[in-house]
């Protein structure tokens, strides 16, 4: 058909969610996904220019964290897809 899976983009938010996470997580402190909701937007076809994805982590408490995270493209700046996520923290202590 032309286009790369959607679960590429799937893929690539769910990682982009997880590392926004962590980066707010004390070390040695693990996350989990409990939910992860993928909007995509347009597709991504063989010739699509490079794409960049960012996350941000929106709220990091005790027991659970949120973020969101967006695929654009890198020399257009166009939406590709964007998504959400919630994690359960993994707390040692």
């Amino acid at each position: 058909m032309g286009t790369v899976h959607g679960g590429f983009l799937a893929t690539l938010l769910d990682s982009a969610l997880g590392s926004a996470v962590m980066t707010r997580l004390p070390a040695g402190t693990a996350y989990t996904t409990v939910q992860l909701g993928v909007h995509m937007i347009r597709p991504v076809l063989a010739d699509t220019p490079p794409l960049r994805c960012e996350g941000t982590a929106l709220h990091v408490g005790r027991t659970t964290a949120t973020a969101e995270a967006r695929v654009v493209g890198t020399l257009d700046g166009k939406l590709y897809a964007h998504g959400t996520t919630t994690c359960a923290i993994l707390r040692t202590t």
